[in-house]
């Protein structure tokens, strides 16, 4: 799954945080980092622990994937062991286990988390008064693909590429963001999962800024919930000049498998796994870290909980010190998805000895 930007980046564009703010999760606990990755001793942490996802996550790597086997999985079965184990942050050296702690964007360990999921919209295969907001799949561009606002106006049709027709312009619009969904068909009951195949090269623009910026909605009522909530409030010609300020567009292609598949190309446990900046955090890296909890208003609640995630996808925005955390699947999981946008402390593991030690080093380079 490749996704153009998360759902906290189409609400406002964040980025880095503040030194002083503690409502969004930040911590001050470990004073100042030169890197993204920095070697550290070990882990100082108090916040219950929840490694419950980890071994399924790691079964699907190493089942999936004998490359990332062959670098990781002395790397896994150590962590499993550690956890079973023990569990405790203190004791990972005992297991030979190195850590890197990521710096954040304030340099001050807080990394920024977002949130994103695999949407499921309801399709037809055939259009009609309703259901007559096409999914397409790739076009082939000779010289430049047309920009959503061109698209819009009928550039693509003709040439067979509707996968099947929505009743909402939002809803196709929110599974571009995603890079990937899951679409029900209304007419015959099948459930198809809708993997991202590419996008048209035109530069994104987040709807929740020009939202903002027009002053159609409070910077600090701005959520996904608030975007759905002036569509419903707003004629069709309406909503498609706001979607049309983002001239980017997604197209996609029907698989057989219902697996969700990150970037490297594992299928991904909702909890387990992060998108990542894999120059960084290469595919299969494993880190340990504390992952803000919400409330139901999408407010931290003061607490962090100590996880085990595996850096299984990318996304265009997700650069450095930030993380992407799947969600899962369906309505509910859009709508955590779409509060995140808080902070938590990372590190990065590496096991003595092989292809992982020093994690603070800078891993070479992905082909």
């Amino acid at each position: 799954m490749f996704r153009q930007i998360t759902i906290a980046m189409i609400i406002i564009g964040l980025a880095g945080c503040s030194q002083l703010p503690t409502n969004r999760g930040q911590q001050y606990l470990d004073g100042d980092f030169e890197q993204v990755l920095n070697e550290v001793p070990t882990v100082e942490s108090e916040q219950p622990q929840d490694y419950s996802t980890f071994s399924e996550q790691m079964k699907r790597v190493i089942e999936r994937s004998p490359s990332m086997a062959k670098k990781y999985e002395s790397l896994y079965r150590q962590i499993e062991n550690w956890a079973e184990q023990n569990g405790d942050p203190r004791q990972l050296g005992n297991y030979g286990i190195q850590v890197a702690q990521m710096g954040g964007g304030d340099s001050k360990g807080n990394v920024m988390f977002t949130g994103y999921y695999s949407p499921v919209i309801e399709l037809r295969h055939q259009p009609d008064e309703t259901y007559r907001y096409p999914v397409y799949g790739m076009p082939t561009c000779e010289e430049r693909c047309p920009s959503r606002e061109e698209i819009y106006q009928g550039a693509l049709d003709g040439q067979g590429l509707e996968l099947g027709y929505s009743a909402s312009m939002l809803d196709v619009f929110m599974m571009e963001v995603q890079g990937s969904g899951f679409v029900h068909f209304d007419d015959d009951g099948e459930l198809q999962y809708f993997a991202y195949k590419g996008k048209n090269g035109h530069r994104y623009v987040s709807i929740g800024r020009v939202l903002i910026d027009r002053g159609e909605v409070p910077r600090e009522k701005m959520s996904l919930k608030a975007i759905e909530e002036w569509v419903n409030a707003n004629d069709e010609a309406t909503v498609r000049e706001l979607l049309e300020q983002n001239p980017s567009y997604v197209f996609f292609q029907p698989k057989e498998s219902l697996d969700v598949m990150g970037t490297a190309g594992i299928p991904l446990l909702a909890h387990a796994s992060v998108a990542a900046d894999r120059e960084y955090l290469p595919m299969g890296s494993v880190i340990l870290a504390e992952v803000p909890q919400l409330d139901e208003a999408g407010n931290w609640n003061g607490q962090h909980v100590l996880k085990l995630l595996m850096a299984l996808d990318t996304g265009g925005a997700v650069k450095k010190n930030h993380l992407d955390l799947y969600h899962g699947m369906g309505k509910q999981a859009g709508t955590d998805a779409g509060h995140y946008k808080h902070f938590g402390r990372v590190w990065k593991l590496g096991l003595q000895g092989s292809a992982t030690e020093d994690p603070w080093l800078m891993p070479v380079a992905e082909k």
